[in-house]
């Protein structure tokens, strides 16, 4: 066997982005604008940068490297593996592990210099212990004040801060607490955690603090503290349900058209043939389904959603809106092109998803979901362009 196969195609290879059936481009300016603006917002506080489940979808590397040199040097992540693929990219910054800390991740956490957010008492006695066996190591207190998901309750950490007996090395850099309602800003229970943060605050004297994240920035300064920690709003998506979305988009999303076919009149489309066509149409299958993340919910009523305010979601495609048509399936979704002229689309082309035409906040309602999901769940078979400079 030769391999003349391969030879004959070596002049001709195209970059993979380019003949992708599904393919993601990330703005990193705009990301780095975006970080930019939130630090503005924060104030007085220092802004951090969340880059938890890869930066949002978007790439933990790249994106913390942008968001480093943007002037980033307080970053969050969630494991411990996330910190150690973050830590060559942000040399100089403190990266905080919300997961804390288990026995047989000390190796990891010292060599690159993590800092655990210590979360529950067997965290903090296991810490302890660890501290004293391997000298001191900064480190950040998790407080619930209501959420009831992560932290030390609050009573707890208020009696340890006022502990005269706890040992030497309990010494934490921050204490942080995360608001469940912010982003609906009328809910009063915004302000009960702010009141609970506050005592928690006043009782670790000295030590910094954090309480908001993208949301809790919008809610004002009361909300501030020390250090903020944006994140979905780095990446464009909506923070705040009662406010127009002012961060740029970052992502845009593509599913390239394997083919485009007519169909008639009162013939059905996709599984279970519910969807009935109405008119004569042009219908382009398009190589993105459920198992990427463009989610079964997303199935079409014929109607952009725009249009109708609910149900169903669209594309775009050469300034044309496309609504889904049918049922979205594991790998394919069609889309309903027949109001875009046959010469301004062709299969080969691509119908972006989401992103600066199609607003991801969008899309997550037509699915009944949120934007941090459609973004997290960029599945592995979507090809990642970054931009680095404004076109």
């Amino acid at each position: 066997m030769t391999d003349d196969f391969d030879d004959s195609f070596s002049e001709t290879e195209t970059d993979a982005f380019d003949t992708a059936p599904l393919r993601v481009t990330v703005d990193l300016v705009a990301l780095a604008d975006n970080w930019r603006a939130m630090s503005k917002r924060s104030g007085k506080a220092r802004a951090s940068a969340v880059v938890k489940a890869d930066a949002y979808g978007m790439g933990i590397e790249d994106c913390g490297a942008t968001l480093y040199h943007a002037g980033a040097r307080d970053f969050f992540v969630a494991t411990v593996a996330e910190g150690e693929t973050l830590r060559p990219h942000a040399p100089e910054a403190r990266i905080f592990v919300l997961s804390g800390i288990w026995p047989g991740q000390e190796r990891q956490v010292f060599n690159n210099d993590l800092v655990p957010v210590i979360a529950s008492e067997e965290q903090l006695s296991f810490w302890m212990g660890t501290l004293a066996e391997r000298g001191d190591h900064p480190f950040a207190l998790h407080v619930d004040t209501g959420f009831n998901r992560l932290g030390l309750p609050l009573h707890d950490a208020l009696f340890l801060a006022d502990d005269t007996t706890r040992p030497a090395s309990f010494d934490p850099v921050l204490v942080l607490s995360h608001l469940a309602c912010a982003d609906t800003p009328s809910s009063p229970m915004n302000k009960a955690q702010l009141q609970s943060f506050r005592q928690v605050s006043a009782a670790f004297e000295g030590i910094e603090s954090s309480l908001s994240a993208s949301a809790g920035i919008f809610l004002g300064p009361d909300y501030h503290f020390d250090l903020t920690r944006p994140g979905i709003a780095l990446y464009g998506g909506e923070a705040v349900s009662e406010m127009a979305n002012p961060m740029r988009p970052v992502a845009k999303a593509e599913a390239r058209i394997i083919q485009i076919r007519d169909a008639g009149e009162g013939q059905t489309v996709s599984y279970g043939g519910t969807f009935i066509l109405k008119r004569a149409s042009r219908l382009a299958i398009a190589s993105v389904g459920y198992a990427d993340g463009y989610h079964r919910s997303l199935s079409g009523s014929g109607i952009p959603l725009r249009e109708m305010g609910y149900g169903g979601a669209y594309g775009f495609i050469n300034g044309y809106e496309v609504p889904v048509a049918g049922r979205v399936t594991m790998d394919l979704t069609i889309f309903d092109v027949t109001d875009v002229p046959p010469n301004a689309i062709r299969a080969g082309d691509y119908i972006e998803l989401f992103g600066p035409n199609v607003p991801v906040d969008e899309v997550a309602r037509a699915a009944g979901t949120i934007g941090y999901e459609m973004l997290t769940g960029l599945g592995l078979r979507y090809e990642r362009q970054y931009l680095i400079e404004d076109e």
